[in-house]
């Protein structure tokens, strides 16, 4: 995702090759998969599945949605199969606070001090998610990302030292426990947390390294991988359009109408697994190979931006989402007329906004996570010639080397 994780999956990782285009290519798309996500939901372009009529057209942004669902377990499924065969540096960690820091402060500040935040209050909370993005949770996927990766020298370790067959037990373990029977049961277990939490993760980086150690031949096949992912995104779609019959006729279920969409249900699991089988077959060489490895360490910059608490609900309807809602209002119940006006043209012109959006989106997040970088490395230059500063960083680097020795034997 960042430069912190995605050098994971350069020289450390790979022993010295170069970036695996392939995977590269991958944390982009998933990237822009996560802006579909954000520019759907939160410029409420998603029709309710309780209304008692939903038009054609307004199923387009839901087919979207479910295609684009699988974008955080692929992230880390990526995460994790680098991940899996690297050491814990505390330089990395202290690298990626940092630029989640300078993040949430910096353009938290602007969206306050500019009067464009919306749906957030400046108040005492705010202020203190600004300044401990992290512990309060300011950007979820890279709290739970962060304090996986603090547990990096546990799971590190057990990962590499178990066996196939252990691994098998322990993959299968943790997928019941955490996804199946959240799955098949139709009631809401207290302990779900919908995958918006470590312990999901630490089941996706699991399986990630099962992958990288010992393979699974169905994945091996790129089609294979390809027909995954789409069927269990088509399978996504059909149980809401299901949920919601069920809801229509019975009142019942109105919990789980959205319940394939979790990040640990197994559908978007084995979504992501299939889409990253497919990816890992791809051959991507010449200059889209070095674009590619190029624009990727960046990409958890288009994150942060887009994401930030200042921006989050604000950058929408800079980008068209109020015109696709058109006369939509408040309060839409029964308001089948103003619903029609929503999608006034076609379905093609959400996925013309969808798609004008990403775009955008993720190129200003590119180029302003590339200018952080420039900023971070000039103001290191600078402070390498202060002798506390040098001395701190030796002080890191041998923590660093610390977890890289090997236990006696």
């Amino acid at each position: 995702m960042s430069e912190v994780i995605s050098s994971h999956s350069s020289a450390e990782n790979t022993k010295g090759t170069a970036r695996q285009a392939n995977l590269e290519l991958l944390r982009c798309v998933a990237m822009m998969m996560v802006i579909v996500l954000h520019y759907l939901d939160k410029g409420r372009l998603l029709a309710d599945p309780k209304w008692p009529v939903i038009y054609s057209q307004e199923w387009i942004p839901w087919l979207l949605e479910c295609f684009c669902i699988v974008a955080v377990n692929v992230y880390m499924f990526i995460s994790g199969y680098f991940l899996c065969t690297s050491s814990f540096k505390l330089s990395r960690l202290i690298q990626l606070w940092l630029q989640v820091w300078m993040y949430s402060v910096a353009f938290g500040a602007i969206g306050a001090l500019t009067g464009v935040m919306r749906e957030t209050d400046c108040d005492t909370h705010f202020l203190l998610t600004l300044i401990f993005p992290v512990s309060m949770n300011h950007y979820w996927f890279l709290t739970a990302y962060i304090f996986l990766y603090v547990l990096l020298p546990f799971l590190g370790l057990a990962v590499k030292r178990m066996t196939k067959r252990q691994m098998q037990a322990a993959v299968l373990i943790l997928l019941i426990v955490f996804s199946l029977q959240k799955s098949v049961l139709p009631v809401r277990l207290e302990t779900d947390r919908t995958g918006y939490d470590c312990l999901w993760y630490i089941c996706v980086f699991t399986a990630a390294a099962y992958v990288r150690r010992f393979g699974v031949p169905f994945l091996e096949k790129r089609a294979r991988g390809i027909l995954l992912y789409v069927g269990c995104c088509l399978l996504i779609f059909a149980s809401i359009i299901g949920l919601r019959q069920v809801y229509l006729h019975t009142g019942r279920l109105d919990e789980m109408l959205k319940m394939c969409l979790e990040y640990n249900h197994i559908l978007p699991f084995l979504a992501a697994a299939g889409l990253f089988g497919a990816f890992r077959r791809i051959k991507l060489r010449g200059w889209p190979a070095s674009l590619v490895c190029r624009i990727a360490p960046y990409t958890l910059g288009v994150y942060l931006l887009h994401e930030n608490i200042g921006l989050r609900y604000t950058w929408q309807n800079w980008l068209g989402a109020d015109k696709l809602l058109g006369c939509l209002h408040a309060d839409l119940t029964g308001c089948t007329s103003s619903r029609m006006g929503v999608y006034a043209g076609s379905g093609g012109r959400v996925l013309l906004y969808t798609l004008a959006a990403v775009l955008c989106v993720f190129t200003a997040g590119i180029l302003v996570d590339m200018l952080r970088a420039l900023l971070v490395r000039g103001a290191d230059r600078v402070l390498g010639i202060l002798p506390p500063y040098r001395r701190l960083k030796d002080h890191i680097l041998r923590l660093d080397e610390c977890f890289r020795e090997k236990e006696p034997v």
